[in-house]
């Protein structure tokens, strides 16, 4: 069984900044992608940012690219999401996700991530 827990989530003003954090057990990460995703109410889920666990490659969504960055820390089996100059469209909760290596033409699929977090909520004010 694997398990992922999120932390790092709350209420900051725009422009301010955030460190969210998924800790990962219950099995070795070392050749997993490991992805963050938001949903707003109303919302599906959407990609925001992925990282190959063993090549420390990584993508972003459009929306968030030059804000935020993606790292891990392989001998914590911890990945974080470093979170800039946000806005108010980056309120969300926020889901850590684990997948077995994927294709680059599915990194931003949830449907095809095995693994998730319980969320953390970010709310970014005006």
């Amino acid at each position: 069984q694997v398990q992922l827990v999120e932390s790092g989530g709350g209420l900051v003003q725009a422009g301010g900044s955030l460190r969210l954090s998924c800790a990962a057990s219950g099995r070795t990460f070392s050749s997993y992608t490991m992805g963050w995703f938001r949903q707003a109410p109303g919302k599906d889920r959407e990609f925001v940012a992925t990282i190959r666990w063993s090549s420390d490659t990584n993508y972003y969504a459009d929306s968030v690219k030059g804000r935020f960055t993606i790292s891990r820390d392989n001998a914590k089996n911890t990945v974080y999401l470093q979170m800039n100059s946000l806005k108010p469209e980056d309120t969300a909760v926020y889901f850590c996700a684990a997948a077995v290596p994927l294709p680059i033409m599915y990194i931003m699929d949830p449907r095809k991530y095995d693994y998730w977090g319980q969320g953390t909520q970010v709310t970014v004010s005006s």
